[in-house]
């Protein structure tokens, strides 16, 4: 049930306890012991409490911080609660939760009726969960919806704050709405808990002694969620990897300014599945649908958000630029949208990055028309964003980053000056401490973006902090590429399968065939493989060149295992993509 303080916004219940019995699970608010649901361990049936207490004791109690929502998988029901939270910031006055660890608590057990194959596979989605429960990024409020921008939300109809939370969220934002399904069909919306992949970053600066704060948000769409490698480009209904909206807040004596930018990977059909290379082939794909996909993801963004510049910052040579050239032919048939491409590494290599001025002077007058929004202390509204800029390169992280700190830091300047707080001869870098917390939330924002789709920590940091590169940061980048290699063509395929999974893309049905009978080359077990044959050859042929001058039996040895060890790599290099983790649940599209 909801609670509806006199400010008249709906609220959910913000610590529950969980009491654990035989026959079934009891979830209640701390607050308000007989508001809450039970679940049944017989056929994981939800019913809310009816007021009457179980008689029997309850093998655990504790205590949990939300309901992420429920999934049935083949052996019965799980549940996913939250165990623990920070409070990490506030957003328009409402506390903001960071998830710090998460677990499935299992409802039912029907393992005894399955089969040998339906056992292994639950086995499989089980691991999975797993994964699921490391998700990181996740964030949430009990008091307000945070997937709406400012400026949509003062555009919306008075009122909808007192509707449940799950119902005022943007469902591109929501990462666990999928689940949450059973919990909304039993009208449980005090305990119906939207959780979103965020990076929520917050700051205060001083201003020449006139406090003021800046938060950053970067809410990630989940239509097409997924791992760097195995979500490139756009599905067929339009939506693009890496879809991201970030929002740059200042609150300054009662007024609040709004600015947004938007990055996603380039909404083409294309693919660049890992084979154990370093960088693998970017595949274009020739689909009848490419037109189309393309004007359904600009046609939706400018429904959004307004008159739209896409900033290109791909190379203009090797595969790079063949995607980008496709990607330019594209623009020009779309009559509402600026394509402009800047070729970022060309420009801005070797630590020239004050050559990113060559693209403000391109964007600078649509950029500064486009503006922002801002609201007064009385909540009336002074100017709106009316237009938006959506920045792109491979990843739509490291290169994408560096653009959108510079734009912001414009924005910033401009916001400050109009209000005063800085002469229009001054910005925010002549202030080294303001401006030091300004690129930190930058920086960390970046990171905690790129660890959601790579795995790692950005690239280019020092860009974004310093303005230039250094040699620790040379040393970090180097270290991070080589944990993405290592992710990406090991790990993330099982990563792709539990994202699939939490989203729905992929539904459990005993009806199905597995998705886990494998054949031939498939059936290896993917690193553990490849490097004991690369590296069981390479020793055989150093022990027996270490002893070919004894004899000639030694040197013909050595000769064979030299052989044998280019042979095996042959191979593994023929076969990269097999030895490679990949996702088996759904297909690229």
């Amino acid at each position: 049930m909801e609670i509806q303080p006199s400010s008249g916004h709906f609220k959910l219940w913000s610590e529950l306890e969980l009491h654990e019995f035989h026959d079934k699970l009891v979830i209640k608010a701390i607050e308000s012991p007989n508001q809450g649901f039970s679940i049944s361990r017989s056929d994981g049936q939800i019913e809310p409490l009816n007021g009457d207490s179980s008689s029997a004791s309850p093998s655990k109690v504790s205590t949990i911080y939300g309901v992420a929502g429920t999934i049935r998988l083949l052996a019965g029901m799980y549940v996913l609660v939250i165990t623990s939270r920070k409070e990490v910031g506030s957003y328009i006055g409402f506390p903001v939760f960071r998830v710090m660890s998460m677990k499935f608590v299992s409802c039912n057990e029907n393992s005894r009726l399955s089969n040998y194959q339906e056992k292994r596979d639950e086995a499989y989605f089980r691991n999975l969960l797993k994964v699921v429960e490391s998700t990181p990024g996740l964030y949430y409020s009990c008091e307000t919806d945070i997937t709406l921008s400012l400026q949509r939300r003062f555009k919306l109809a008075e009122g909808r704050m007192s509707k449940p939370i799950w119902k005022q969220a943007d469902p591109r934002f929501v990462w666990n709405r999928n689940i949450l399904e059973e919990l909304i069909e039993n009208k449980l919306d005090g305990f119906v808990i939207p959780l979103h992949v965020l990076s929520f970053q917050t700051g205060q600066l001083k201003l020449k002694n006139s406090p003021a704060t800046i938060t950053l948000i970067s809410r990630r769409c989940t239509r097409r969620l997924g791992t760097r490698m195995w979500r490139r480009g756009a599905n067929l209904e339009g939506d693009s990897a890496n879809f991201i909206e970030t929002e740059q807040l200042l609150e300054f004596e009662g007024f609040r300014y709004s600015l947004l930018q938007i990055r996603g990977s380039i909404p083409l059909i294309w693919e660049q599945i890992v084979d154990l290379s370093y960088k693998p082939r970017l595949n274009v794909i020739d689909h009848e649908e490419t037109s189309k996909v393309v004007e359904r993801h600009f046609r939706d963004i400018v429904q959004r958000y307004g008159e739209t510049i896409a900033v290109d910052l791909t190379d203009k040579h090797g595969d790079e630029g063949k995607l980008s050239a496709a990607f330019a032919v594209e623009m020009q048939k779309l009559p509402n949208a600026r394509y402009i491409s800047f070729d970022f590494h060309h420009y801005c290599g070797n630590s020239n990055l004050d050559n990113i001025q060559v693209l403000y002077d391109q964007v600078s007058e649509d950029f500064e028309k486009q503006g922002y929004f801002l609201v007064d202390a009385e909540g009336k509204i002074l100017s709106e964003q009316k237009g938006i800029i959506r920045s792109n390169c491979i990843d739509c992280l490291d290169r994408t980053n560096v653009t959108q700190s510079y734009l912001a830091e414009k924005s910033l300047n401009s916001q400050l000056q109009r209000l005063g707080a800085l002469p229009s001869t001054e910005c925010i870098s002549m202030s080294s401490e303001d401006f030091e917390i300004f690129r930190t939330l930058w920086v960390e924002q970046g990171d905690d973006i790129s660890l959601e789709y790579s795995g790692t920590h950005a690239l280019k940091r020092d860009l974004v902090r310093y303005g230039k590169q250094t040699m620790s940061g040379l040393i970090k980048d180097g270290i991070s590429a080589i944990s993405r290699y290592v992710l990406n063509n090991f790990q993330d395929g099982v990563r792709q399968d539990a994202m699939d999974l939490m989203s729905g893309r992929y539904s459990v049905n005993r009806n199905n065939p597995s998705p886990f009978q494998l054949n031939g080359f498939e059936s290896f077990s993917y690193l553990p493989v490849a490097s004991a044959l690369l590296i069981g050859g390479l020793t055989a042929t150093s022990v027996t060149l270490n002893q070919a001058g004894r004899n000639a039996q030694h040197f013909m040895s050595s000769v064979i295992c030299a052989g044998v060890a280019a042979g095996m790599t042959a191979l593994v290099k023929a076969n990269g993509r097999q030895f490679c983790s990949r996702p088996r649940l759904c297909g690229l599209l």
